[in-house]
């Protein structure tokens, strides 16, 4: 898939219509952009009365081809708040190859101020697009949307969701042929099931014929407008193929929407808040007397993105996971518990700097682009000994302060001084017990414990490590403050927080005491040393003494591969003797469903890169819970998922 992300070229008619340069068409009719949208797409597949028929806690899913300037986004977003029931939920899924800057996302929504209560929402969050699947969460979780960011048959292919209604939109079947194919049409049917309706502006012959081949009756009625006769039908082929078995959907969980949440720290935070915004009512039992007292309570933490311009699975995740949580940010209070002050990575050395130069040329500049010396200077503050890669969207983040904004829900309830040692399953109800005291008992349960995990039976054979990290608190100084963006080497420092700079991490292996130690303090003096000798000046380190320094150590706890481990869990030996084949054949797909352990998950993991990864994460396990579309590619969600370890050991007869 492109990483690089190509942005809509519009200009702007004599009527005030975007007009698409890339297409050498308008976005939508002049003075009937409103009416035929409600006409072609919520009318033709009786949108209204599917969505006042929801049951409580029910989503309906549209599925969407071409977002353009999200008209069609606001229009069901609005019918849907006026028909559908308090507690039935939203969720739109729309490609876009080219969508559109900010600028002209906010001009063209000037156009509407009757859908105001829509759009306006989606600019407040319109930061951090990037190439890929890009998740936002409006109207306190009722609504989501999942915008796939690139050429439409590279991204529906990868889409996992069962999609109920299509807008099958975007410009002319003659203006762009490309979308038009039989390799979309499929990829709509893979998607659909028995019942799922389709709206569509055009009657071209041999798109109403491809559909017909794909599996959708189709049938012409009348227009609106200049649009004479427009098209609707409902999918009436075959279901979809199904995932492998070990990566399939488990059954969603039986009995009261009621969920336990195993750690408060930022994976597990996370993990109750996207279940809260679903309906659920969520328990977290926390071992310590507060959220984020582990990992996830440093003072400051870097929004770092270490990609590949070779689009790996992780760096997929990366580039989702980074907009989901600076969208997230958006509702934290700025300068105090983060800030969008940008990121510079110095090339200090020739490795570094040719790695560099190749994420330059793979990425768009409002992600990241090269600064010679000078320039990064300029943009720092301070004097450095190379130039490298800023990072304009990124910063620095308090981790306690987004924990306890994804705990403020009234669906959660957060209990501390909680140590679950044991998890046993009664009937349909996982029990959490410290010794012989029930704590508490529910139908699901996410473990977000980092390492400890493996503590539980299930997770015991997950092959997570800890690495200890010690951060460095420096008082800032007259001179240190003029430091205006994070910069990173081998460690990193922050612009001061409450007149603090945090300087860190230090990587330890073995050591399994967390007192914060000399020698890593002393080691984190030496990374700023090699960060930048002038603000190490300015802090006026070469008089400190390393024994009076203040500072933190935790466990950040990481996979061999180093993505996260993020789903459900599966009986570990029922698992190997059910796929015990594959250790004779790895091609082999034996038709066995998985040996799931109904309704536990995991959210772990997430090493250095939790703030960008953890967040997401939750989406992922809640719409793993719901059955709802995945927020991230499928390859991507298998790439996490925690059934990987065991069927690499089983394919390498282990």
């Amino acid at each position: 898939m492109s990483t690089l992300l190509q942005q809509a070229q519009i200009d702007w008619d004599a009527q005030g219509r975007p007009h698409s340069r890339q297409y050498d068409d308008v976005y939508f009719a002049v003075n009937e952009g409103i009416e035929e949208t409600r006409h072609v797409f919520l009318g033709q597949t009786r949108l209204a009365e599917r969505f006042a028929a929801l049951a409580p806690h029910a989503c309906l899913v549209i599925g969407e081809t071409g977002f353009g300037t999200g008209m069609n986004f606001y229009c069901a977003w609005q019918l849907f708040e006026q028909q559908a029931g308090a507690e039935a939920r939203l969720h739109f899924v729309s490609v876009e190859k080219y969508p559109l800057g900010r600028d002209d996302l906010a001009r063209a929504m000037r156009l509407w101020p009757e859908l105001a209560a829509y759009s306006e929402p989606l600019l407040a969050q319109y930061v951090a697009l990037h190439p890929g699947y890009q998740q936002f969460t409006f109207a306190n979780g009722r609504v989501t949307l999942t915008l796939l960011i690139g050429d439409v048959l590279e991204q529906l292919p990868q889409l996992d969701a069962q999609v109920d209604v299509w807008f099958l939109d975007g410009f002319a079947p003659a203006k762009n042929p490309d979308m038009w194919t039989p390799a979309l049409f499929a990829q709509l049917a893979r998607l659909s099931h028995p019942g799922t309706v389709l709206g569509t502006f055009t009657t071209t012959g041999w798109v109403r014929r491809s559909l017909v081949d794909a599996g959708f009756a189709m049938k012409k009625v009348p227009g609106i407008g200049k649009k004479w006769e427009v098209m609707n039908g409902a999918y009436v082929g075959a279901a979809p193929s199904a995932s492998p078995p070990w990566y399939a959907r488990p059954e969603a969980a039986a009995g009261p929407r009621e969920a336990l949440v195993i750690g408060a720290g930022l994976a597990g935070s996370c993990s109750a808040a996207s279940l809260a915004r679903r309906g659920w009512q969520v328990t977290v039992l926390e071992r310590h007397d507060g959220p984020a007292r582990e990992a996830s309570g440093n003072p400051q933490g870097v929004l770092y993105l270490k990609l590949s311009a070779h689009g790996t699975a992780l760096s997929q995740m990366i580039l989702s996971g980074f907009g989901y949580t600076r969208r997230q940010l958006e509702r934290l209070q700025r300068g105090r518990d983060w800030d969008a002050c940008g990121v510079l990575q110095l090339a200090f050395d020739s490795k570094e700097a040719e790695r560099q130069g190749k994420l330059a040329a793979a990425f768009a500049p409002d992600l990241l682009h090269p600064l010679q010396r000078d320039e990064a200077e300029a943009m720092a503050g301070v004097a450095l000994p190379a130039g490298g890669l800023f990072y304009p969207e990124g910063g620095w983040v308090h981790p306690p302060a987004l924990c306890q904004q994804q705990l403020q829900h009234p669906g959660i309830r957060l209990v501390t001084h909680q140590t679950v040692l044991d998890l046993r399953k009664v009937g349909e109800l996982w029990q959490a017990w410290a010794g012989e005291r029930l704590l508490a008992s529910a139908p699901v349960v996410v473990l977000a414990g980092a390492a400890e995990v493996r503590r539980f039976e299930p997770c015991a054979q997950l092959p997570l490590k800890r690495i200890r990290g010690q951060v460095t608190r420096l008082p800032a100084t007259a001179g240190s403050r003029a430091l205006r963006t994070v910069v990173c080497a081998q460690g990193y420092v922050a612009p001061p927080r409450d007149d603090e700079h945090t300087l860190g991490a230090s990587f330890d292996f073995h050591s399994e005491d967390l007192a914060p130690t000399v020698a890593e303090h002393q080691g984190n003096l030496a990374l700023l040393d090699e960060i930048s000798p002038d603000l190490a000046q300015r802090l006026g380190t070469a008089g400190l003494d390393p024994a009076r320094l203040h500072g933190r150590a935790a466990f950040r706890c990481t996979s061999p591969d180093y993505l996260p481990i993020v789903g459900p869990m599966a009986d570990a030996l029922a698992f190997s003797e059910a796929y015990a084949v594959l250790g004779r054949d790895a091609r082999q797909v034996p038709e066995v469903a998985c040996p799931w352990l109904d309704g536990l998950y995991v959210n772990s993991g997430h090493g250095s890169r939790g703030l960008i990864t953890a967040p997401l994460s939750g989406e992922l396990v809640a719409a793993w819970v719901c059955g709802e579309p995945l927020p991230v590619p499928r390859t991507v969600a298998e790439a996490c998922h925690p059934n990987r370890f065991a069927l690499r050991r089983l394919i390498r007869g282990k």
